[in-house]
């Protein structure tokens, strides 16, 4: 919370040079391309296949979110998931069951206690098995990283490293100090969270909600302080916005947002016809961020999400595969 408003002057500020000379700032490609991972959710009822319109050559790692149990602990899917699987793994994209999100069933913590526990990890295991997934993305947030957290952890990396998958997190550093160093070294991965500073739920404090500083410091918190190896690091990119007008807020995906405000795809914020603001990070921001990961040497970028995109030139995704 303390970044607020520092980084609310950084990005009005930015905003208003990039007004004048928003083309300068969108990088060239690099003379040698940057040799980084990307890795894309796509949010979905269960209809993952039918949803995803993303060119899948410009993704290294696909997460299905969310995949999550029921009561029982047992994971009922239907045929998008072996077909989006089949159409990802023919572009060489592994696939990873992402399990839990920010609106996870309030019965998973039941099911990470250990009288369900072994039942669980089985029947991930089994999923797996039976779907051909690349590993488990772990996105468990807030008070669902529990006093089972770092068991269930330890336990599923044991039965995804015989079979040789992989796991990762998605992980936000407000709370990383509730989890032991021994636990984070047990993912293959971790996707930063960096972003969500602010937004729907802390109105009385608009802002950037997702500025270059802090995929930085966030970066460094888990390379530096957590001695995680930089090339476990994927840095969170945010392809959506937080629209702050007249006390309240709200969400808003990059898409509409360069829709409806010609030229915003070069920027960091608009104006809103009411005089609100949007924030939200445009093409020279995401591409500095990539640029971040490949000084860092870190694995690369992590996109939330891929169906906010915008087409064409105006496209996040491309902008990131133009440094590639």
């Amino acid at each position: 919370m303390r970044y607020y408003m520092g980084y609310l002057l950084l990005v009005i500020g930015f905003a208003t040079i990039s007004g004048c000379k928003k083309d300068s700032a969108v990088q060239k490609p690099p003379a040698d391309p940057l040799d980084v991972r990307v890795s894309g959710y796509i949010y979905s009822d269960y209809n993952w296949n039918s949803d995803l319109k993303t060119d899948l050559s410009l993704l290294t790692d696909l997460n299905l979110a969310f995949i999550n149990p029921d009561t029982e602990g047992e994971f009922p899917l239907n045929e998008q998931v072996e077909e989006v699987i089949a159409r990802a793994h023919a572009k060489n994209v592994r696939v990873y069951a992402s399990i839990g999100g920010g609106s996870a069933p309030p019965h998973f913590k039941s099911l990470l206690e250990d009288d369900s526990r072994t039942d669980l990890i089985s029947n991930l295991s089994a999923l797996v098995d039976d779907y051909d997934f690349d590993g488990i993305d772990v996105d468990l947030e807030g008070d669902f990283i529990t006093a089972d957290y770092a068991d269930f952890i330890s336990e599923l990396s044991s039965v995804l490293k015989s079979k040789d998958k992989l796991m990762t997190a998605a992980l936000a550093t407000w709370n990383g100090n509730v989890l032991h160093d021994s636990t984070l070294a047990k993912f293959d991965y971790i996707n930063v969270m960096s972003y969500d500073a602010t937004g729907v739920w802390d109105p009385a404090n608009p802002g950037p909600h997702s500025p270059f500083e802090m995929a930085q410091n966030d970066a460094k918190y888990y390379i530096q302080q957590r001695n995680i190896p930089a090339a476990k690091i994927l840095v969170g990119l945010p392809f959506y916005g937080y629209i702050f007008e007249n006390g309240a807020a709200s969400y808003m995906d990059f898409r509409n947002i360069v829709s409806a405000y010609p030229g915003a795809e070069n920027k960091d914020m608009v104006e809103t016809a009411a005089g609100g603001k949007i924030y939200y990070n445009g093409i020279p921001t995401i591409q500095k961020k990539v640029q971040l990961a490949a000084d860092l040497k870190a694995a690369g970028v992590m996109i939330w999400e891929l169906t906010y995109d915008a087409p064409g030139d105006k496209s996040l995704l491309k902008a990131i595969n133009d440094l590639r």
